[in-house]
């Protein structure tokens, strides 16, 4: 949810800055981009050598940078239209005041009043302070503003009391932003299988039929499905490729037969199945225990035919709204739309070998989305990760109609 985002992370003076280091290594644990900016009270509470290390970028906390001789402006427009998100913590009484009142007297508030992006702030200050009617003011108009606060919680406070005021732990920050930005993703509350790469059918311990299917297609899906909210499992035949998503697992297979054995481990339970798999049709009748050695001219393997997954998946549809694939060379959109007929499919994606950039082994795709209405939309030649996103658009437009 968090991978590849840029968060603005504006840390202000308050004893509990001291927790921020953690937050800013979770956050780019998670995959995200972050930038920090240090009022000038919090750099006493906080190392922005050890800000810059961990979040692998300068920390900002003036206007003007004066370095070598030469002067040059921290931009704050740049700062705030950079961030897809911003989140200040801690936010003291003292900041979120002028925050509340339109005050700009600091690099940080300047980003702030610049951005476009959602605001998180997480308050942090002692009990009596929290609970001021001031306080409960501007926490009450912050929020008017659409700005989303994660609230304090109760524990020991730096004065010695114990009460309401105490920043949100840093795990627990990063999960509430985590279920904030989960609310309202189209892709919420649907269960998506998903199949990738190919599979290899073994002739001899060292040898087997298999084809040039890296699985970045299936991967690429399942990251697209994966930030719209859903939950997905991405069922994989030999790839190098990986993926860390909290919403994402992973479930390594070699063959068609092992692949077939997982998908219906899990078919049932799910509202999308997306066949993106290059699946062996055949594979050979038997396995040589050792090295087959080349011992004669000629060569020949018996094949026998592996079970058919999507078909299998189609005849035993219940409510699932299900997708495969159809790589052709010829005939393209008949054989592609007898496919799709065949096996009792809701859409289906064509793409031609025929196509420059398109295919195996390849970082672009050019596709067609055909539905089982007859329906065509082609698209033109993008990379994987676009062409994921205009399928998972396609699949969404038709599961809430």
């Amino acid at each position: 949810m968090l991978s590849g985002k840029n968060i603005l992370l504006g840390i202000t003076g308050g004893i509990a800055a001291y927790k921020t280091t953690f937050l800013v290594r979770l956050l780019i644990k998670a995959g995200a981009n972050v930038k920090v900016i240090l009022t000038d009270s919090a750099s006493s509470f906080v190392s922005p050598l050890t800000l810059a290390t961990l979040s692998k970028n300068p920390v900002h906390s003036s206007f003007v940078n004066e370095e070598d001789n030469s002067i040059s402006w921290n931009n704050h427009v740049e700062l705030g239209l950079w961030a897809d998100f911003m989140l200040i913590a801690p936010a003291t009484a003292n900041t979120m005041s002028k925050m509340a009142n339109g005050n700009c007297d600091n690099l940080l508030l300047a980003s702030y009043l610049s951005a476009k992006c959602p605001v998180f702030f997480a308050p942090a200050m002692d009990l009596d302070m929290y609970k001021h009617p001031s306080t409960l003011e501007v926490l009450g108009k912050l929020q008017s503003f659409g700005n989303i606060m994660i609230p304090a919680t109760s524990g020991e406070l730096a004065s010695g009391l114990h009460g309401e005021g105490r920043m949100a732990e840093p795990e627990d920050m990063v999960t509430f932003i985590k279920e904030y930005l989960e609310l309202g993703l189209p892709l919420k509350g649907e269960k998506v299988l998903i199949t990738a790469g190919p599979t290899y059918e073994p002739i001899d311990p060292v040898r087997f039929i298999g084809n040039h299917s890296s699985g970045l297609m299936g991967f690429e899906l399942a990251k697209v499905a994966a930030n719209l909210g859903a939950e997905v499992i991405l069922i994989s035949g030999p790839s190098n490729l990986t993926v860390d998503h909290d919403l994402i697992t992973l479930i390594r297979v070699v063959t068609a037969s092992e692949m077939y054995e997982e998908v219906h481990n899990y078919y049932d339970g799910v509202t999308i199945a997306i066949a993106a798999a290059a699946v062996a049709d055949y594979r050979p009748k038997t396995v040589a225990e050792q090295k087959i050695k080349k011992n004669t001219p000629d060569f020949t393997i018996d094949l026998i035919k592996n079970k058919d997954i999507l078909l299998s998946m189609g005849e035993q549809k219940k409510d699932q709204f299900i997708i495969g694939f159809a790589l052709e060379t010829e005939n393209e959109v008949e054989n592609a739309k007898g496919k799709l007929k065949k096996k009792n499919l809701d859409a289906i994606v064509l793409n031609s070998l025929n196509d420059t950039g398109a295919g195996f082994g390849k970082k672009t795709n050019k596709i067609s989305f055909i539905d089982k209405n007859s329906s065509i939309k082609t698209f033109e030649l993008k990379t994987k990760t676009e062409v994921a996103l205009d399928i998972m658009n396609e699949i969404i437009k038709r599961i809430h109609a």
